[in-house]
């Protein structure tokens, strides 16, 4: 029923699109119960504020000014105010339709006046659950618009370094700015990466000590999906990050290329990682199957042994059982306790010689 519910929800983000006109606003993410924020940083060199925005028409002013500016908005289910927010920045409607469209790949586009990408922010959740959301970035002459799905990211070291005037975020542009938001999500897959080593690592330890539970097949599993969610998410940021470094764009200031291009250099870390694990759990699956094997192998040889014992005591049995009355131990007098000292020296033998064999 769980894997019919997740196929129905999954086909449903993709009906909703089905027979628009390209460029409706659609939002297909499941957190439709959060509230509308925004919030917006304005700083040069010497000057810096911070403020939450009540009203849209509050986020125009940041566009015309001289002052590097960054927009935050959470809250993708209100897409007439991000329609509003659209139109006064020049967005195409194509772009506004993928801001809202959450299954969308990560991917940038190029248009005259800015840049757009789409990327997926990963953290684990309470539960230890992955949770991918996407997060989209509009990088303007003087500013960077930022579109979440809900409050809570992994930006807040960018905001203590906006208010304390830290590192050089403070002395450059728009577009080292978007340096730092991107790089802050791919350090964040460092921390996802090393969550997911240290389960791999702890089932192959439970693998290897003989700890076949009943859930480890489910959690091997699990370890499985989510290492391709997290490949999925990933994968696609690092052409986004190759064509920001080897283009040409008037808003990507050449002295800043530098900084994109250590972006790329942790992405194939990661990945090459990613790749790493995935064979690590195919092997952790080849390792349950030689366990659960070996284990039925053990109980296949113990009650083999126990068969090769008492097939001579059985035969032994089975002849002095028969109804012949000319049987000429049948009138020996201790007939009887000689064949169970028969039997008993067979069954001493015979473990004798299976653990000579070292098959005990």
């Amino acid at each position: 029923m769980v894997l019919k519910r997740k196929v129905k929800k999954r086909t449903e983000h993709y009906k909703k699109h089905v027979g628009q006109v390209p460029g409706t606003l659609i939002y297909t993410g499941e957190k439709s119960n959060k509230d509308f924020h925004i919030e917006a940083f304005d700083y040069t060199k010497d000057t810096f504020t911070e403020s939450v925005l009540t009203k849209i028409e509050d986020t125009y002013t940041f566009k015309e000014t001289d002052s590097v500016s960054w927009i935050n908005v959470d809250g993708l289910k209100h897409t007439e105010q991000i329609e509003k927010i659209g139109k006064q920045y020049d967005l195409h409607p194509l772009v506004l339709e993928d801001i809202v469209n959450t299954t969308q790949r990560p991917k940038i586009d190029e248009y005259e006046d800015y840049l757009f990408i789409v990327l997926k922010m990963l953290y684990y959740d309470k539960d230890e659950n992955i949770v991918i959301e996407q997060v989209s970035f509009v990088l303007g002459k003087n500013y960077v618009l930022s579109f979440q799905e809900s409050e809570g990211d992994v930006f807040d070291t960018i905001r203590e370094r906006l208010r304390l005037g830290n590192g050089r975020i403070r002395n450059l542009k728009s577009d080292y700015l978007l340096y730092a938001l991107i790089d802050a999500v791919v350090d964040n897959y460092f921390s996802i990466i090393e969550t997911l080593g240290n389960k791999i690592e702890d089932l192959e330890t439970d693998l290897f000590a003989g700890h076949t539970r009943e859930n480890i097949s489910i959690d091997v599993q699990q370890l499985k999906r989510e290492i391709l969610k997290v490949r999925r998410a990933i994968f696609p940021l690092r052409e986004i990050i190759n064509r920001v470094e080897k283009g040409e764009h008037p808003l990507i200031y050449k002295k800043t290329i530098t900084y994109y291009r250590d972006i790329y250099d942790h992405l194939i870390q990661v990945s090459e990682n990613i790749d790493i694990y995935r064979e690590m759990i195919w092997s952790l699956m080849d390792m349950y199957m030689t366990t659960i094997s070996n284990k039925m192998n053990e109980v296949m040889k113990v009650l083999t042994i126990i068969s090769s014992i008492f097939i001579p005591l059985t035969f032994l049995a089975g002849i002095y059982g028969m109804n012949f009355e000319y049987i000429p131990e049948l009138r020996y007098r201790y007939g009887y306790f000689v064949l169970l000292g028969v039997m008993f020296i067979m069954f001493i033998g015979l473990l004798y010689y299976f653990k000579r064999k070292k098959w005990l």
